[in-house]
């Protein structure tokens, strides 16, 4: 198939065109007609603002290959985000979110682990000759890199490709069904956060907790509430991206450094820049918390945070291409199995000890997201809960490694190989 470059490559049109997109829907979202009231009580405006970039993608309009809009927001927008979510957060109140947060994620690296090798073993009945090959052009390697993706990150992706050897063409189509399949799934799970209570309602769930921390905030943001003046919004900007910018001037020196010195950390992603730009936006913003700058969120300062947040949801969006499907469906079938699997586990696990949907949504993408989208996931339940799939996010990166390792090994018992 003959490829034609996008019809649009300048990243500057194709940001006003995105913040375009995203102003539309957020206009026709606030619209008292009868249409778009009804419209978005079953679409909920943050899956178009994924889901939109998705299309113009597909479509060869724009291109989230060949633009930087993702790098930029993604290492720019998602810090200063963090960092504006969380000052005016209650850590102790976190804390008080319990275990069952932690099990849901750790459910879903089960499932990730568990589900790789069952998804490769049900289609090697549908195509033997998945299974047994050998050479670095052998499935269960690919499949390998997207269990390093799915538990991690990219880091530990790229760790998984160093240690079980694919070859570079079976990479870039292992990239393809694990960009897509994960993308498909988040856009599944903004769907259902906008209407999480029938879930919890089946699993009788105890949502408490999760609805007392956002009362907290809301009353908190209720009381020091204030029209921003421009000191205000000058202020938040500041903190924002003068803690982003700290952020990258000492990962840029913690990275290189560990990775020279105590390559042994690899494993743990501590040689990547984007961990300690987001942990370190992170604990400024907690540790910010406890001071008066917490005050600003009554100028406003997480709603700017929303703002950053969203362009990354639809530069995130930008990555999916719906037509990848055509160029090797036997993959995606297994990619689609193995997120079924990984689903049902977490829903049985969730079902067992009465979780939240928020815990099963959450934890899930923590895992198979990451740091850049398990944040949007938890802010499209409430704004207030983003940090909460950050501090999960971040445990992925630890475990990663080590769960993905374990899923090749699995992988590479079923294929034979």
């Amino acid at each position: 198939m003959e490829e034609h470059g996008p019809l649009i490559t300048n990243d500057a049109v194709v940001f006003g065109l995105l913040m375009t997109i995203l102003a539309l829907i957020f206009y026709t979202s606030a619209s008292k007609n009868t249409f778009f009231q009804k419209f978005y009580r079953v679409v909920p405006s943050v899956l178009l603002c994924y889901f939109i970039p998705a299309l113009f993608n597909s479509f060869g309009i724009i291109s989230g290959e060949d633009s930087n809009l993702y790098f930029v927001s993604s290492r720019y927008l998602l810090p200063a985000s963090l960092v504006l979510f969380t000052i005016s957060i209650d850590l102790k109140a976190i804390l008080k979110l319990g275990p069952k947060a932690l099990t849901m994620f750790l459910a879903g690296t089960l499932g990730i682990m568990v589900g790789g090798p069952l998804a490769l073993m049900t289609v090697g009945f549908i195509q033997p000759d998945l299974l047994g090959a050998t050479g670095p052009d052998a499935i269960w390697r690919g499949l390998a890199t997207i269990a390093g993706s799915w538990i991690g990150g990219g880091a530990n992706q790229t760790a998984m490709l160093e240690v079980f050897g694919a070859s570079s063409d079976l990479f870039a189509q292992m990239i393809a069904v694990d960009v897509l399949v994960a993308n498909l799934w988040m856009a599944f799970l903004l769907y259902w956060a906008a209407k999480p209570e029938k879930i919890d309602k089946a699993f009788k769930a105890d949502t408490t907790a999760i609805y007392e921390l956002r009362d907290k905030i809301a009353d908190f943001r209720d009381k020091i509430m204030k029209i921003p003046t421009l000191s205000d919004t000058m202020t938040i900007m500041g903190i924002g991206f003068g803690i982003t910018g700290i952020s990258h001037l000492i990962a840029d020196f913690v990275a290189p450094f560990i990775s020279e010195n105590y390559p042994a950390l690899k494993q743990y992603s501590l040689d990547s820049s984007f961990f300690w730009i987001v942990v370190i936006a992170t604990t400024a913003g907690l540790l910010l918390s406890f001071t008066k700058v917490r005050n600003l969120e009554g100028a406003g300062a997480s709603r700017f945070g929303s703002v950053f947040l969203y362009v990354l949801v639809a530069t995130i969006g930008m990555q999916m291409d719906l037509g990848a499907v055509l160029d090797n469906p036997i993959l995606f079938l297994i990619g689609i199995l193995w997120m079924v699997f990984h689903i049902i586990i977490m829903l049985i696990v969730a079902w067992i000890i009465k979780a939240p949907f928020f815990y099963v949504a959450v934890g899930s993408q923590a895992n198979v997201g990451g740091a850049a989208s398990a944040p949007i996931v938890a802010s499209a339940f409430d704004a207030s809960l983003a940090p909460v799939g950050v501090l999960l996010a971040v445990l992925g990166y630890a475990v990663g490694t080590y769960g993905a390792y374990l899923c090749g090994l699995m992988l590479q018992a079923v294929s034979g190989g």
